[in-house]
């Protein structure tokens, strides 16, 4: 079992930055492949970043969605069993509550693959 906890949402002004993290707690968090999506008022939940390490050396794979990338950074710290979502140049289109997930396995876009969800945070971009 894992435990995810996401915190940093709030309002921010489009053109702004914000950073998501996510922590986690229960198995051995560096085992997880670890993700983020969001979801809008009427619209499906959607994916925006993974991020799976492989261990030793350091090297990791990240995946992001067309919309974000270039704006947003998915990044881990597995001494504090946490993971972060660096969004900057925010646009009113991705005012979302924004979910953190982890999976087994390698990084998949679809969110039925990912066992374990936070409660979500909510996102708010102002234009």
């Amino acid at each position: 079992q894992v435990q995810l906890v996401e915190s940093g949402g709030g309002l921010v002004q489009a053109g702004g930055s914000l950073r998501l993290s996510c922590a986690a707690s229960g198995r051995t968090f560096t085992s997880y492949t670890m993700g983020w999506f969001r979801q809008a008022p009427g619209k499906e939940r959607e994916f925006v970043a993974a991020l799976r390490w492989s261990g030793a050396g350091s090297i990791y794979y990240a995946d992001y969605a067309a919309s974000v990338k270039g704006r947003f950074t998915i990044s881990r710290d597995n001494a504090k069993s946490t993971v972060y979502l660096q969004m900057s140049s925010l646009k009113p289109e991705d005012t979302a509550v924004y979910y953190c997930a982890a999976k087994i396995g390698s990084v998949a876009r679809s969110h039925i693959e990912y066992a374990y969800w936070g409660q979500g945070t909510q996102v708010t971009v102002s234009s």
